[in-house]
């Protein structure tokens, strides 16, 4: 089973029981990126913005998925969505692993919403701050959840991402155990614990 991000927040999940894509973005919403063609079984979009939910940009199979998938609903703010509105915390289990994506979260979860999350085994969390959680705030929901391994997203890097939020090394600063690939693609069965950070290729 493997993830392959395809930058900003959206990721491919190509695994025995079906391939997944996360947050596809419209093209022209995220400044440097462009979606590259992708085919999926599945669109998983965790909100109504152009930078996460552009399911048409999808090519989608006439094939079901053989993955479960659950929703944890949550907000893109801390102020109960006031700023923002709503945001969905997705679950994939696919090939006995829990794959998790956080959307844009934007607010520490409530013990319920730990509970309906679990302890993923892979966990993508936005970590760039303004319209979501900053470092601190990702490092926080990471140490509640227990995650084995960690893939952060949303943040700007070379030539890519909102000016407006930060960097990736604010948030692998945080950690002693952090692996940066020189890919886009984690393989999930040997993936490295802690924190690894994939390279943006598109």
């Amino acid at each position: 089973m493997t993830l392959t991000w395809l930058g900003h927040a959206c990721f491919l999940l190509e695994s025995e029981d079906g391939r997944v894509v996360f947050d596809p973005y419209e093209p022209g919403s995220v400044p440097g990126l462009t979606l590259p063609e992708v085919s999926a079984d599945l669109v998983l979009c965790s909100h109504g913005h152009h930078d996460h939910c552009h399911a048409a940009g999808v090519r989608q199979s006439k094939m079901r998925a053989g993955v479960t998938v659950e929703a944890v609903s949550c907000f893109h703010d801390d102020r109960q969505g006031a700023l923002r509105g709503e945001n969905t915390i997705h679950i994939v289990t696919a090939e006995g692993k829990r794959i998790v994506h956080m959307g844009d979260v934007g607010h520490m979860l409530s013990a319920e919403q730990v509970r309906a999350v679990g302890t993923p085994d892979v966990l993508m969390i936005p970590v760039g701050g303004y319209y979501t959680v900053d470092a601190a705030g990702a490092k926080a929901i990471c140490d509640t959840l227990k995650p084995r391994t960690i893939v952060p997203m949303h943040f700007r890097g070379p030539g890519f991402g909102y000016r407006e939020i930060g960097e990736v090394a604010a948030f692998t600063a945080l950690y002693d155990r952090v692996t940066e690939l020189d890919s886009s693609v984690l393989d999930v069965e040997n993936a490295p614990g802690g924190v690894v950070v994939l390279k943006c290729s598109v």
